[in-house]
């Protein structure tokens, strides 16, 4: 007897019965098949097994031969067979497993019914061994599949260095997981509609060679690239889709062809072709194996295209660098001019806090920044005089390379990087503090270098446009990109001027100016005052704490960064119209009128048609921004004392032009300026306590008015409102009602103020 088996996969052929062993008792084994023979195709196979397969009816004849049912007989050669019993082994799911044949040679006995009772009863047995025996095997093959799959994933993606190197991996891993000869992996060009390769298996190594491109309709490869359909051909040159041309030019005769598509996101990329089983030919198993395989090819040649992407990104970006860095630093020429002229021995007025550094010429400025910093990197070594501190040509290289990544806008230009450096260089030269030098060294660099590569647009701006530098930095986006930029001008070679200091020293002054460039972001502003402002009033600021060195030096870099409102009038007024001419021509005006297009209400500094409101707007942010600024400064380093004189001194002329709604080129001379007075930090006491009486002398005025009106019916709404006009007019001229007015100018400068932050603060929240 033999066991024939159906092949289970539907594939696009039909199933067919393979002879699995043969068992005879009692007789001649002879002519037996051997094990693994092919018996035919179960839909269009003539032979007994087949039909039986076919019909799952049990068969017991003596006359095979000669049955019309099954003209090809049991399908293998018995000629001296005399009696059959043909019965299929049928599945839990009515599937048929197989079908066993019991046959007698040379006797005239047939099968009887007990017979065939016996044979079924024996199947059941039969099926159940055969049912694990295949699930062990599964199993089996499933373990190794899975070893082999794990050993391809290590190699692969543990070792990505080129899409050649990928595709000989896995043109070798598909050899020997379905025992082939030799393999082909060939990638799809999907704009031009074409298969290529370079790398060719010759039978001993893959050897790179000129590409070659082909139509994606065209041989094996082509079909199954075009159609995504798996191709077993057992017969090559039997099949029309074969191309011979390559076996005429290289001698090779290709028998089997298994070829399979690679898929990634449901997209063909590729098509594996593999030749010649060493044993057979492939079979189903050889393509549910490589099915698996070819989904983790899919991923690697994603992930080495991506590779190769990643990598050419990357040397796209050193050829910008170095072609950006080259335009970006200072020039040969540039140096020598610099380095030939005599530097100054000493700068009258230097640390005049009302010094106009605007009033310096651009050439000069480049050498008024080297004098105060080899100034303060003297500072650094005082202790050992051969010590090395700096190294003058950097110091050079790295002042006129900064000068030259300051872009050409109004305001945040290369000027008030200078402004704002010698500001914080008069507060180290003219203050008692116990800054160490290497911190004071941070915070003259970072005031240098705060505003680099500013593109004169505020971090809001940069948010609502959608920047790219918005997308890397969510929070103080300029003032990130300005830190960058300045470590980037810091590995420029010959820039260092920092090699000289210790690792320990060099970490630090890195860290200490990505916060001194942070603190300038006016949304950090008023939480580090805060944090100031309670321990100097508890008297419990201490030099020797480092967290409060830390925000004392983010309270000086805002002072710094806002040195021009200090300034002496004709200077401030100046810096004042560059800054409307770069934020609100170009930018708050701008998105004023967008905000009206929709018909929303905009704010009034981006308001164009309240564009007269300057003096007002100016007052708040002296009052809101300025002034606690400068004050709290005083409190811990009184020698700031004339920051706060200045800001006073143009606060009152800012006020009376906001009082008389007058321009600025109004303003009368400075005797006619009416003397407001303004409560600093030495006088707040006296000030809230004076506040507080005016507060209640105006609430009893209004009372007083109140019940004036109600008493009298005749006097109008108009009337009431002169006499609370012609009131507020008199408390202005009062000087004891001054403290009183400029809280109320205090409380709507800060909506002004915030209202511009109001989209950092909140996403700072969040994050």
């Amino acid at each position: 007897m033999f066991l024939s088996y159906r092949g289970s996969r539907t594939t696009d052929r039909p199933s067919v019965l393979y002879i699995m062993f043969l068992s005879y008792r009692g007789s001649r084994t002879t002519d037996r098949p051997s094990e693994g023979s092919y018996i035919g195709n179960i839909e269009t196979g003539t032979s007994l097994p087949s039909y039986v397969a076919k019909t799952k009816d049990t068969i017991r004849t003596n006359h095979v031969q000669g049955d019309m049912r099954f003209p090809a007989g049991l399908g293998i050669k018995m000629e001296h067979v005399q009696t059959v019993l043909a019965i299929p082994i049928l599945q839990e799911d009515s599937g048929v497993l197989g079908v066993i044949e019991l046959y007698r040679q040379f006797s005239t006995d047939s099968f009887t019914q007990e017979d065939e009772e016996v044979t079924a009863t024996l199947l059941v047995w039969a099926d159940v061994c055969v049912e694990y025996v295949q699930m062990y095997n599964s199993m089996m093959r499933q373990r190794k599949l899975n070893d082999f799959l794990l050993a391809v994933t290590k190699s692969i993606f543990q070792d990505i260095v080129s899409m050649d190197t990928v595709i000989m991996k896995i043109m070798n891993y598909a050899k020997k997981l379905v025992n082939a000869d030799r393999a082909s992996l060939f990638l799809l060009d999907t704009k031009t509609t074409e298969l290529y390769a370079r790398i060719f298996d010759t039978g001993k190594e893959h050897v790179p060679q000129k590409e070659i491109r082909f139509p994606m309709d065209k041989g094996v490869a082509g079909h199954v690239a075009s159609t995504g359909q798996v191709l077993n051909i057992t017969d090559a040159y039997n099949d029309g889709r074969f191309n011979r041309e390559v076996d005429m030019q290289t001698g090779y005769r290709t028998k089997s062809i298994l070829c399979m598509p690679i898929y990634i996101r449901g997209s063909i990329i590729g098509v594996v072709q593999m030749v010649n089983k060493k044993e057979g030919t492939f079979t189903m198993a050889d393509e549910e194996s490589f099915e698996t395989f070819a989904i983790y090819c899919g991923l690697a040649l994603h992930h080495a295209k991506l590779y190769d992407k990643i990598r050419r990104s990357e040397q796209k970006y050193k050829v910008a660098l170095e072609v950006l860095s080259y335009h970006a630093q200072c020039t040969d020429d540039e140096y020598k001019i610099i380095k030939s002229t005599p530097f100054p021995d000493n700068i009258p007025g230097i640390i005049d806090y009302e010094f106009s550094p605007w009033d310096v010429e651009d050439n000069r400025k480049c050498l008024y920044v080297l004098y105060m910093m080899k100034d303060i990197f003297s500072m650094a070594t005082k202790k050992n005089e051969n010590e090395k501190r700096y190294d003058l040509d950097d110091m050079i290289r790295f002042t006129m390379t900064v000068k030259k990544n300051y872009r050409n806008v109004p305001y945040h230009n290369w000027a008030h990087a200078f402004s704002v450096a010698h500001a914080v260089y008069t507060v180290i030269k003219t203050t008692k503090h116990s800054f160490s030098p290497v911190e004071c060294l941070a915070l003259y660099v970072a005031c240098l270098c705060h505003d680099l590569d500013h593109r004169g647009k505020t971090n809001a701006f940069m948010v609502k446009s959608a920047s790219p530098l918005a997308a890397i930095y969510s929070t103080s986006t300029m003032e990130h990109h300005h830190f960058n930029h300045t470590v980037t001008i810091l590995q420029n070679e010959g820039h260092n001027i920092f090699k000289h200091l210790t690792s320990d020293q060099y970490k630090q002054i890195l860290g200490d100016i990505r916060q001194c460039i942070l603190a300038t972001d006016l949304a950090l502003f008023f939480g580090n005052r805060a944090r100031l402002q309670e321990v100097s009033d508890k008297n419990e600021f201490s030099w020797d704490d480092s967290e409060h060195r830390h925000v004392l030096m983010a309270i000086s870099m805002t002072a710094c960064d806002l040195c021009s409102m200090y300034k002496p009038w004709d200077v401030q007024l100046q810096v004042v119209n560059v800054i409307m001419e770069e934020f609100w021509l170009q930018e708050f005006w701008l998105q004023g009128d967008e905000e009206k297009s929709q018909g929303l209400t905009p704010m009034p500094m981006m308001d164009r048609d309240k564009k007269d409101e300057l003096p007002h707007l100016e007052v708040g942010f002296l009052v809101g921004i300025c002034l606690p600024c400068y004050e709290l400064m005083a409190q811990v380093l009184p020698n700031t004392k004339p920051m706060v004189d200045g800001a006073v001194s143009n606060l009152k002329k800012w006020k009376y032009l906001a009082e008389n709604k007058l321009t600025v080129d109004q303003l009368p001379p400075e005797q006619c300026v009416k003397q407001l007075e303004y409560k600093t930090s030495e006088n707040i006491q006296d000030s809230s306590e004076t506040n507080k009486q005016t507060e209640e002398e105006e609430s009893e005025e209004q009372n007083k008015l109140d019940a004036k009106a109600e008493n009298k019916d005749e006097q109008t709404e108009e009337s009431k409102m002169e006499s609370v006009e012609e009131n507020k007019n008199k408390s202005i001229d009062n000087p004891s009602e001054k403290g009183s007015l400029l809280t109320d100018v205090r409380s709507e400068s800060s909506v002004l103020v915030h209202s511009d932050n109001d989209n950092n603060l909140t996403e700072r929240d969040n994050t």
